[in-house]
């Protein structure tokens, strides 16, 4: 689909670009996204240092002694 494309399709894309949201805006977009992969990227890590499940980790319910309980 898009094997046909060359610099001048890049460079009309760039300039509707520019129309649609204007010269000032764009960097504050480029920003925008940027933040919002670091973010993506942190958390896809985070997510895999967490243990698989969260019930393999929680806390077993006490045993009662049965010494204790006589």
């Amino acid at each position: 689909m898009f094997a046909n494309l060359n610099g001048w399709h890049a460079l009309i894309v760039v300039v509707v670009i520019l129309l649609l949201f204007g010269a000032p805006k764009i960097p504050a977009l480029a920003r925008s996204l940027g933040q919002s992969m670091r973010i993506l990227k942190t958390e896809i890590r985070d997510e895999g240092e967490k243990p698989a499940s969260p019930q393999a980790t929680a806390a077993q319910p006490a045993v009662k002694d049965a010494d204790a309980a006589a």
